[in-house]
Parts: structure tokens; sequence; C-alpha cells
């Protein structure tokens, strides 16, 4: 409960600001079919998520028996978007074995899932190779703010771009946070490491602009397409005639370099956002344009490693975030008038509930 105070904390702090800020998940997983299963019942499914309250639906994902959850857009708050997630992820592998699923994996690799390769160059279409395909499964953060009257402040000159900008600079410590096992990072690797650059388009380093894994969507989207086009009308057989839309409602910046896991708190992950959009909305009200991101190279594993030949040790994502005060810090800046916490050093606490969850592995 301590987490979800100091979530709320932030969402009053920013409100008292003027700003309201919208932040969505979206969840891949995989699973394994019964004998005589064609395909999940993701009608039945769904309507049990909405009798338990959580404002979000399963739908079919790209590879085979790929699945995701993605949010509903019901105006929830990112507190109740975090309390969203972490029931999903408690209840859905009960309720998706109730209805055709063998076996649920919320796993950042699904390790040989799917057969099948595509001809180099191609992106659809099959080659002769019937190798497995190792299948990604990612968690994604979409955040937008808005103004009091409801606009969202990413279509004006700036303020997505500083968010983006913090995040960038701030996940590279932090990625324990999203990245909470060793898998995660083979995950990142998946393209180089088993020549799945063709089949798969998951980021590996984090990267700005609106294709990187840490993308600004505001015109364009990651493929290149306009953004916040609606159908408008029909031809007689459904086809679109005319299209009508506004990008400025579904400006918005992706993180999209999560791995979906057991060890994913969605409560922490919902409170990096929020800081890091309290720093961006801080650093835009003094200096409208955002300095440029150099994209950089993530940790390779969990645990540090040691060169023999060079005698160097890159660290690993546990020692980065033990290493690093800048998440305590600012838990400390931004709950300093936070009730009930006389005394309490509330980011350093914060950050040890976090890497007491890794207490058997030695953290050098």
């Amino acid at each position: 409960m301590l987490i979800q105070d100091v979530i709320l904390h932030l969402l009053n702090t920013l409100e008292a600001k003027g700003f309201k800020t919208l932040v969505h998940f979206e969840l891949e997983g995989v699973c394994e079919l019964r004998n005589n299963q064609q395909r999940l019942d993701y009608l039945e499914i769904n309507q049990k998520l909405a009798l338990l309250g959580i404002d979000g639906e399963l739908k079919s994902e790209y590879w085979k028996n790929q699945w995701e959850f993605v949010s509903l857009f019901n105006g929830q708050s990112p507190l109740k978007e975090a309390q969203n997630l972490a029931h999903a992820m408690r209840v859905l592998p009960t309720i998706m074995c109730q209805h055709g699923a063998e076996k649920v994996m919320m796993v950042p690799v699904a390790w040989g899932a799917d057969k099948g390769r595509y001809i180099h160059g191609s992106g659809a279409i099959f080659s002769l190779d019937t190798r497995s395909v190792h299948i990604p499964n990612a968690i994604q953060m979409n955040v937008s703010v808005e103004n009091q009257q409801g606009e969202n402040l990413f279509a004006h000159k700036g303020l997505g771009e500083w968010i983006q900008y913090e995040l960038l600079v701030n996940s590279y410590a932090c990625c324990l946070l999203f990245l909470p096992e060793e898998d995660a990072f083979k995950r990142l690797a998946l393209r180089q490491d088993y020549g799945l650059d063709a089949e798969l388009s998951s980021p590996v380093v984090l990267s700005g602009g609106h294709q990187g894994s840490i993308a600004l969507y505001k015109e364009i989207g990651k493929h290149n397409q306009v953004m916040g086009l609606e159908p408008l009308f029909f031809a007689s057989d459904n086809s679109v005639l005319h299209y009508a839309g506004d990008w400025r409602k579904t400006a918005r910046v992706e993180h999209r370099i999560g791995a979906t896991s057991k060890n994913y708190d969605p409560y922490l992950n919902m409170l990096f956002i929020l800081i890091n959009v309290l720093e961006g909305i801080s650093k835009w009200q003094v200096a409208e344009t955002a300095p440029k991101f150099e994209d950089k190279v993530l940790p390779v594993s969990l645990f540090d490693e040691h060169n023999k030949q060079n005698g160097q040790e890159k660290l690993g994502a546990l020692s980065l975030f033990k290493n690093d005060n800048w998440f305590a810090n600012k838990i400390d800046y931004y709950c300093i008038d936070m009730p009930n916490i006389d005394g309490m050093d509330l980011g350093e606490k914060i950050k040890e509930m976090m890497l007491s969850k890794y207490q058997r592995t030695v953290i050098m």
C-alpha cells in the first residue's frame, strides 16, 4: 500500500499544478491450447475481466498462441491502471485455462513457441526454413498529459519531447524496474543471437524519435502511419471511403522496452513514469526544447560481467540500480510534504523493497 499511497500523492501534486496524466499498459504473453482447441474464447475471458472491474481486455497477437492484454480507455487514473494490470496478471492464467488454454506463460521469451522463418527482406513471406522462432513478450507503457481543459499537451511543442527525454535518460540506471529477470536481457538479444531480425522488431537499445524504444508519436506513428485516423464514410461493402481524425488526441510517449515477467511490478513502474512526467513538466516550463539524446546500449544482464581481457567490469542491472540514487532522491523530493512519513527515509525504503526481491543474489 505504501507505493500506492506515493502514486496517489504524485497524482495530487500533478493535479495541483493543473495537469492530468494518462498512462496505459499493454501486456503480451503466450499460451498452449488444450487438445482440439483452436483458439481462446476471448469473449468469455473479457466478460470475466469486466466483472472483476478490470479496465482491459484480451486479444490475439501476431504470433501463434500469443495474446495481448490491452487497456480500455475508461478514464481510469494511473493508480487504477496499475491496479488493473496487477489484478490481471494474477487472474489471467486461471481465467484463460477455463476458456481454452492448457498453460499460460507470462515470460520475457517464449522459447521455441512458433516455427517458420521469413524470406530475408520480405517481412511477410515464409521461407522453407522451419526452425523455431523465440517469441519476445513486452510490457509497454503509454503516457500523455492533459491540461484542465482536457487538451493533450503533447500536441504543443516541447512537453512530449521533454518527457521522452527524461524517460530515455533515466531508464538506463532504472532498467531493473522493467527488465526484472535474466531472460528479459536475453529478449533484447534475440534478433542478434538467433538470426531473427526479419521476424522480430523488438527494440534492443534506448533510443528516441518516433520509432525508438521510447518513442514519441505525434503526427506519425511507429510505422510512419498517420496518427489519429478514424473511419468516417463507408461504402456498401463496408470499405472505408474517407477517414477523419486528429493526431492531437492520440499523441503520446510509448515506453516499449519493458519485458513481461512475473517479477514486473506495475506500481513501481507507474511510480517511475510519474516521476519522469513531473521532471519533464518542470523542465518544459523553463526551456521549451529538450536536448538531443544519443542512443545507448542497455546492460546485457542482471549481473555484473568481468572482462578477463581488459580487466574491466560491466555492471548489470542490479548493481546499476543499487549504485544510483536518482530514483530514491526523486521520491523524497516529490514526497517531502506527503502526510504520515515523519522520519521515514521513503525513497531508500522503496528502493530497498525493490532490491529485496533479489536478496539471494550477490550484489557487488
